[in-house]
C-alpha cells in the first residue's frame, strides 16, 4: 500500500498553513513589520514624517512595500536630523555674520546609512529597533512630544504656539546626543542654567548670555577643569573696541581697571609699555593686537572668582561677575558671549564633590589665597549651552520664552504644522 500523499494534496495543505502559521522571515517587509510600521505612521509617533505626508498617506492606504521602503528611509533621517531646513539656516547664519553679528550654531547630525537600514528590515528587526539608534537620548525630546500632541488637541493653542514648540522638537534632534547621565544645560532664552543627573535636576540658577550682537554659541563640549582666582585675558576684539578707546580717553585707565600690559598671555612674560601712537594704530577694527592686555587676579576681577573651561574654538566658558544687579532683570543678555553665574560657588561646590578628586576643604583654602589655582575633573561631564523657546520644566509644565537670538524666525521647518 502506498502510504505517500499525493503531490496536490500536500501543496493544497502547504497553502493553508501558510495563511494560518507566520513562517520564519527572510527578506523584505514582515506582517508584523508592515502592521508595526503603518500604526507609527498614523500617530507619527516620533514626529518624524514632515514634508512626507502625502507618501505616509499613500503607504498607509497601498501598503506597498516599495513605498514603505521610501518612507521608512525618509523617517529615519527625519528623526535623526531633524525637518528643520538646515542649508538655508546656514545661508543666513552666513549673511548674519557678515553683517557683524557673532552667532554660531552647531548642528550635530548622523549618518544614516540606506543600506544599514534596509539590512535590518531584512534580517527582521522591529521597526522600534531600527529607529532607535536614532532617537535623542535627551528626555526634553519625549517631554516636548507629548506636550505637542496634548496641545494639539486643545481649542486654544494658536499656529505659532504649535510651530514654536515643534520648532523645539526638532531642535533636541540635532543636539549632541552623547548627552551622559551626568550634563550641564545652559538654556539661552530661559536665562538658566540645570545641572542635571538623569532625568534630575540637582542645581538650577540665573544666568547672563551673550549680547544679541555677541551671542553665546550653540553647541557642546565637556568641562574639563576649573579655575579658582582666575586672570582675565583680554581677547583681542575688546582690546581694540574697548580697552584701548578707554586708554585714548583717559591715562589711568589701566590702573583703575586693574590691567597691565604683557607680550603674551603669559603674567610672566615681558612688560609692554606702547605708545600712544602704538594704541592708536590698534584701535576698532579686527585682527590680532602685538601686546595683551590681562587683569590680575583680584576680588574685583571681571571674571570674579572662579571659572568653569570646557575647551573649545568660541573661546567661551562659565564663570563667575561682579555685576550681580544683573540677575535681577528679566532678560540678561549682557555678556560678550561667556556664560555669567548667579551662583558659581554652588557649582564649584557640586562640581568639587561629584566630579574632582579635591576635598571641599582644600578647594576652599585655594579660593582663599587669591592665587590661580586649577581644579581639573575626573569624571565626563558635557557642557550643553542649548537654544530650547520651549522647555517643559521640572514640575511638568511646559513653558515658552522669548527668541532672543531670532533662531525660531530663522530656523524654517521643511513643512507647515
Amino acid at each position: 500500500m502506498n502510504n505517500k500523499l499525493p503531490i496536490f494534496l500536500i501543496m493544497s495543505m502547504m497553502i493553508f498553513l501558510s495563511g494560518c502559521i507566520q513562517l520564519p522571515h527572510s527578506k523584505g517587509w514582515s506582517y508584523s513589520q508592515k502592521q508595526e510600521f503603518i500604526r507609527l505612521l498614523r500617530t507619527d509617533k516620533y514626529l518624524s514624517i514632515c514634508h512626507y505626508q502625502a507618501l505616509a498617506s499613500e503607504v498607509i492606504a497601498t501598503r506597498n512595500t516599495s513605498l514603505m521602503n521610501q518612507m521608512l528611509l525618509a523617517y529615519t533621517k527625519n528623526l535623526a536630523n531633524s525637518c528643520i531646513n538646515l542649508a538655508q539656516f546656514d545661508t543666513i547664519q552666513a549673511q548674519r555674520k557678515a553683517n557683524g553679528v557673532e552667532t554660531h550654531y552647531t548642528h550635530y547630525l548622523q549618518e544614516v546609512k540606506d543600506k544599514d537600514i534596509m539590512r535590518q528590515l531584512d534580517v527582521g528587526l522591529s521597526i522600534e529597533k531600527i529607529l532607535s539608534p536614532y532617537i535623542p537620548k535627551n528626555t526634553q525630546f519625549t517631554k516636548l512630544l507629548k506636550a505637542y500632541k496634548n496641545l494639539e488637541k486643545q481649542p486654544t493653542f494658536t499656529a505659532v504656539q504649535l510651530n514654536k514648540l515643534r520648532v523645539n522638537i526638532e531642535r533636541v534632534k540635532i543636539m549632541n546626543d552623547a548627552i551622559g547621565e551626568d550634563y550641564i544645560l545652559v538654556n539661552i532664552p530661559e536665562f538658566m542654567v540645570r545641572v542635571k543627573k538623569g532625568a534630575q535636576t540637582t542645581l538650577k540658577f540665573k544666568i547672563v548670555v551673550g549680547r544679541k550682537h555677541l551671542q553665546t554659541p550653540i553647541f557642546a563640549q565637556r568641562l574639563k577643569y576649573v579655575t579658582l582666582n582666575p586672570q582675565w585675558s583680554v581677547p583681542d576684539s575688546i582690546a581694540r573696541n574697548e580697552v584701548i578707546p578707554g586708554i585714548l580717553k583717559n591715562a589711568n585707565y589701566l590702573k583703575r581697571h586693574r590691567l597691565v600690559v604683557r607680550k603674551t598671555y603669559d603674567l610672566n612674560s615681558a612688560v609692554m609699555r606702547p605708545s600712544t601712537a602704538d594704541y592708536r594704530a590698534y584701535r576698532g577694527g579686527k585682527g590680532a593686537v602685538p601686546f595683551k592686555f590681562i587683569e590680575v587676579p583680584s576680588r574685583y576681577n571681571a571674571l570674579g572668582r572662579v571659572k568653569f573651561i570646557f575647551p573649545n574654538e568660541h573661546s567661551v566658558y562659565m564663570h563667575d561677575t561682579q555685576m550681580k544687579k544683573l540677575f535681577a532683570r528679566p532678560v540678561r543678555c549682557y555678556s560678550h558671549g561667556c556664560v555669567r553665574l548667579q551662583k558659581p560657588n554652588d557649582l564649584l561646590s557640586y562640581v568639587t564633590t561629584h566630579y574632582t578628586d579635591n576635598t571641599l576643604a582644600q578647594v576652599n583654602t585655594w579660593y582663599k589665597s587669591m592665587k590661580t589655582h586649577y581644579l581639573k575633573l575626573n569624571k565626563n561631564v558635557l557642557v550643553h549651552t542649548a537654544y530650547l523657546t520651549a522647555y517643559v520644566r521640572e514640575d511638568g509644565k511646559l513653558v515658552m520664552f522669548n527668541d532672543v537670538y531670532a533662531f525660531d524666525k530663522y530656523q524654517k521647518l521643511t513643512f507647515r504644522p
